[in-house]
């Protein structure tokens, strides 16, 4: 049984020699995996050849040696590059959380970009026009309420209503392939957060997931309400990628896909801590604004102590607890001193990775029952990223996992019996 366990970053700075740093910058000279890119690139970019290509990517779209797949097909032989497509941060990185794009020039390039994450997420027939393909290349997380698997689904759409063909370039999912876990999304609570039928994580690669929504009819919208639809889609597979693995394992580097999953392990934390991110300041931080976004859980009321020992005391399996105290450096908590826990994995392969949200709000509210992140109301986002209402008027009744786990978990064989079919990988 392989075990890991999520270090912090700021740790490791600091109790790693000079020789172990330099390593673990370094990147691999031994390939374990080859990304979708270097399958293209090696291949001679066969399926390019003689069309006019659109990009869809972000920073995290290199290969192994940290060159950009805008750079890679712009100047590939053969490969006619003619825009570019903005999602949520920009191509290049430079668009905060949440903020729109605006339609640009890039400037290594001299290519249009035009935006997908501002005025319009569903690219229109101007956009694509002129277009024989588009290539999609963007590092996933595994998680569904990440925000680049909805702009790959949306694209999807758009290409197959406009007779334009969708090339995905292949990459490890962070979380390796075996976990599933979550409810579908159910009808009304469709959003960018939450675009498909599928559990809130899925096990799946992005090659594998578009090869299911195009399959399965669950490219329907952004609010869930249109017909399905199926585009011509091609997968460049990865080579070496086994299910069990972990991005530690693939020989890549990580290229942070998004300001605040700077590392792989934070990728892991994602669905880990992601949920509870999602109510106010005035409830639980999460590590944002601090060193370790996703793996912490802290406030200025906390007893940490208390808190370590209510956790403990579940005996959760695959993970274990520590008492932090940190101050964010930017946010709504900055230069505030936080109280709090830091998890940890011990067998990654018998955790549950998104009840720690829930069992971290099952503890808080045995200690501080005064801090209800529900405060009596609705929380349409959080209805959104769980993919119900359910979830929520359930457990805010008595902050008791038990009664919302049957619920949480009901979608999960049946979603890997389905999702099977398109498994690219053992």
């Amino acid at each position: 049984m392989r075990k890991i366990m999520i270090l912090a970053a700021a740790a490791a700075m600091l109790s790693a020699s000079c020789a172990t740093a330099k390593k673990a910058n370094e990147v691999s000279a031994a390939p374990v995996v080859k990304p979708g890119v270097e399958v293209l690139r090696d291949g001679g970019f066969q399926c390019l050849q003689g069309k006019k290509i659109g990009l869809l990517t972000n920073p995290s779209g290199v290969d192994r040696n940290l060159h950009s797949t805008i750079d890679i097909l712009y100047k590939a032989d053969g490969v006619e590059l003619v825009k570019l497509f903005a999602p949520e941060h920009g191509v290049r990185g430079d668009i905060y959380a949440g903020g729109h794009a605006d339609d640009t020039v890039d400037e290594a390039t001299g290519l249009p970009v035009l935006s997908i994450y501002g005025k319009y997420r569903t690219p229109t027939k101007e956009m694509l026009e002129g277009l024989d393909a588009v290539v999609y290349d963007i590092q996933d997380v595994g998680t569904r309420s990440y925000t680049f698997i909805s702009a790959l689904g949306l694209m999807m759409r758009a290409c197959a209503e406009n007779g334009v063909e969708v090339i995905v370039l292949d990459r490890p999912n962070p979380l390796g392939g075996l976990k599933v876990e979550g409810n579908y999304v159910e009808p009304t609570f469709y959003s960018y957060v939450s675009e498909f039928k599928i559990p809130y994580v899925y096990g799946l690669t992005v090659g594998e997931f578009a090869q299911l929504i195009n399959e399965e009819g669950l490219n329907t919208g952004e609010k869930g309400n249109l017909e399905p639809v199926k585009c011509k889609l091609t997968v460049v597979p990865m080579e070496g990628w086994k299910r069990s693995m972990t991005y530690d394992q693939t020989g890549l580097p990580w290229i942070l896909p998004s300001p605040q999953v700077p590392l792989a392990q934070n990728a892991v934390g994602y669905p880990c801590a992601g949920i509870v991110g999602d109510f106010s300041a005035h409830y639980l931080n999460i590590g944002v604004g601090y060193t370790l976004p996703f793996l912490v859980f802290g406030a200025e009321w906390i007893d940490a102590e208390k808190l370590k020992a209510v956790l403990d005391s579940y005996e959760l399996p695959g993970i274990a607890w520590r008492c932090v105290h940190y101050k964010p450096f930017f946010g709504n908590n900055q230069g505030t001193l936080l109280h709090g826990v830091q998890y940890f994995f011990t067998d990654y392969d018998k955790a549950s990775l998104t009840t720690i949200n829930f069992y971290v709000m099952q503890a808080i509210h045995e200690l501080y029952p005064e801090h209800n992140p529900y405060d009596g109301k609705a929380n349409r986002m959080h209805d959104q990223v769980c993919g119900t209402d359910y979830v929520r008027k359930t457990f805010e009744k008595s902050f008791k996992v038990a009664d919302i786990i049957d619920y949480w978990s009901k979608d999960v064989e049946a979603f890997k019996a389905i999702s099977a079919k398109y498994y690219l990988y053992d």
